[in-house]
């Protein structure tokens, strides 16, 4: 890989105009001078198109029309892409200064690396930031157990992609979940400590809110799948029970999200039947969950509430500290 490799940014974008010129600036100001920047829109009916028109000088190019979903329209711009790097931000989520100069030499620092990825950031709608959702070294045993990394933080090894295969248009939640895990089958990850790359945007139109059940059921789904494949044999059986014990904590976390507290108690038994290891960093939510199935009121918003306080005032430690 050369010095400075080009690097292709693909957003695919549906009716999401509040956010998208904050996306499109996020990459458009990055100081990194080699980068190919294709907008896949789905058809949207609000002013999208008139936001991209207005950085078409700006961009490799871009289309407009219906597709078969977010997986039709990554897929899309990842045939356009010709850079030997990719990333894929969405139309509601951001990169923050430094990020794509900071990828390419996380690659160069890791030649056999399938894909790298930074820590990533929780803001709200305003762009207010909330959490920090922090991963390890993650490989591709932890990935079958559903150890979740932020999309928006991970970019990607073309010439990988290209041998794993594009995102599967039968997966509409886990779709990114189970492109990793087809390219960390050909070679490992790498994550790269201390790093925040983007930010992922949480507002109540974003998948992750409005559709949170539709996760665990297409986590099954992928639990079922690595079991079968073949690339995934003999560890898949190795670590049966760690992979369905991290399906049902997914499904678990996404239950609690949409407010059913006690079908998430459920998932969260059988976690812990399959695996009590499982349940190491959940205990907090877990609690949450058991007080929502009391009836507790306004559970939700006391929580989110708590760890954004939690949240600003460590950062305001911080930045006192520096």
């Amino acid at each position: 890989m050369p010095s400075q490799p080009l690097v292709s940014i693909i957003t695919p974008s549906f009716n999401q105009a509040s956010f998208l010129e904050q996306t499109l600036l996020s990459v458009l100001e990055q100081d990194y001078p080699i980068i190919e920047y294709w907008v896949i829109d789905g058809g949207s009916t609000d002013n999208s198109l008139e936001i991209i028109k207005k950085y078409e000088p700006r961009l490799a190019g871009w289309v407009s029309e219906k597709d078969r979903g977010q997986a039709d329209g990554v897929n899309k711009g990842f045939a356009k892409a010709t850079g030997e790097i990719i990333g894929w931000l969405n139309s509601d989520d951001l990169y923050y200064p430094g990020a794509i100069a900071s990828a390419v030499e996380a690659f160069r620092q890791h030649p056999d690396a399938s894909f790298v990825f930074s820590d990533v950031e929780s803001i709200d709608e305003h762009g207010n930031a909330f959490n920090l959702m922090r991963y390890g070294d993650w490989k591709l045993a932890d990935l079958m157990t559903f150890k979740i990394i932020g999309q928006p933080g991970v970019f990607l090894r073309r010439e990988v992609m290209e041998q794993a295969g594009y995102l599967d248009l039968n997966y509409n939640y886990l779709l990114d979940v189970q492109l990793w895990l087809r390219m960390a089958a050909i070679a490992e990850p790498q994550h790269i400590p201390d790093k925040v790359w983007a930010a992922a945007r949480m507002h109540s139109d974003a998948k992750n809110i409005a559709h949170a059940k539709e996760f665990g059921e297409e986590a099954f789904r992928i639990a079922r799948w690595l079991g079968e494949d073949q690339r995934f044999y003999p560890l898949s059986a190795k670590i049966f029970n760690q992979i369905w014990a991290g399906a049902h904590r997914l499904n678990a976390f996404y239950l609690v999200e949409a407010g059913q507290y006690k079908p998430a108690l459920r998932s969260y038994a059988k976690m812990l039947h399959l695996s009590p290891s499982a349940a190491q960093g959940t205990f907090k939510r877990m609690g949450f969950a058991v007080l929502g199935a009391l009836g507790v009121q306004n559970i939700h918003e006391r929580y989110s509430q708590w760890r954004l306080q939690c949240y600003q005032k460590k950062q305001k430690q911080e930045d006192d500290n520096d």
